[in-house]
């Protein structure tokens, strides 16, 4: 199996760290066109973001990571089998604050410069607003004030980008993420398969801790109301003198609490591991 990364950008060091999380490693850090992992039967194919969708549907790769908006500009019919939760944006319509662009009506015969040419398309199509669509190539923040264009249809993941360009958002066209995404053919390849579940389980794990402690068989009920975990905690005998041994999958978000907790409770020699795959 081939895995198409994108070689640069904001997603590159992102998608081969959730890779190595998963269990996928590169052997060399020399970014070649095709590299060999830890795994014989899979590759990575590095390449550009915005190659991928094509690379996937032709299938030579079989998956491959990129942001969800490369994904529907490229228009390729491939199969979107995991957000992948890293590389969050917004796609937005945004004009000069003093332009009084207040809303899409406003743009009606203007220029919107962008990059994502297909998506700005249909949108002002299904929003019925006529426009004259400038393509661009990379970002676009400086089309307005060049006069190049009208306005901008472009990602933003803080604002800050926009602020400094004395832009502001008008509208919202869509969020994006990273993504896996499958060759529909392939999407009952044992390996790709393999592949799903293995990033799907790092996902599973984010925020979540494994908590084990001993405690008397007594205060069992009240443990299993502080910290219930996934579907219940699995418990163990310890000693004839009535201690268990109990483990539970918490969020990290709860552990202050619970551990106090569980201390009132009678829980002792509590032991805190972070959960690196979590599978259901």
């Amino acid at each position: 199996m081939i895995i198409a990364v994108p070689n640069k950008g904001r997603l590159s060091s992102p998608a081969m760290e959730m890779l190595r999380e998963a269990g996928i490693k590169v052997e060399s850090e020399d970014r070649k066109l095709i590299a060999n992992t830890n795994n014989e039967n899979i590759k990575i194919l590095f390449a550009r973001a915005r190659d991928i969708p094509e690379y996937v549907y032709m299938n030579a790769a079989q998956a491959g990571i990129t942001g969800y908006d490369i994904v529907v500009e490229s228009g390729f019919d491939v199969d979107v089998a995991l957000k992948l939760g890293f590389g969050k944006a917004k796609l937005v319509v945004a004009a000069p604050r003093d332009s009084g662009i207040k809303s899409l009506r406003d743009l009606e015969g203007k220029r919107v410069a962008t990059e994502f040419e297909n998506i700005a398309k249909k949108f002002f199509s299904e929003k019925g607003v006529n426009v004259e669509i400038i393509k661009v190539s990379g970002a676009c923040e400086n089309a307005p004030a060049i006069g190049v264009a009208d306005a901008i249809l472009d990602l933003t993941s803080t604002g800050t980008t926009l602020r400094m360009n004395g832009l502001e958002v008008v509208e919202e066209v869509l969020e994006t993420e990273a993504v896996l995404i499958v060759n529909k053919k392939e999407k009952e390849n044992f390996h790709v398969k393999a592949l799903i579940t293995a990033l799907q389980s790092v996902i599973n794990a984010r925020g979540m801790v494994y908590l084990m402690m001993n405690v008397h068989e007594s205060r069992l009920e009240e443990v299993k109301k502080v910290a219930p975990g996934l579907k219940g905690p699995t418990i163990m005998k310890v000693d004839a003198d009535g201690m268990m041994a109990v483990h539970v999958v918490i969020h990290e978000d709860r552990l202050l609490e619970v551990v106090e907790e569980l201390k009132r409770i009678g829980a002792k020699d509590i032991l805190i591991l972070p959960i690196q795959r979590l599978i259901y």
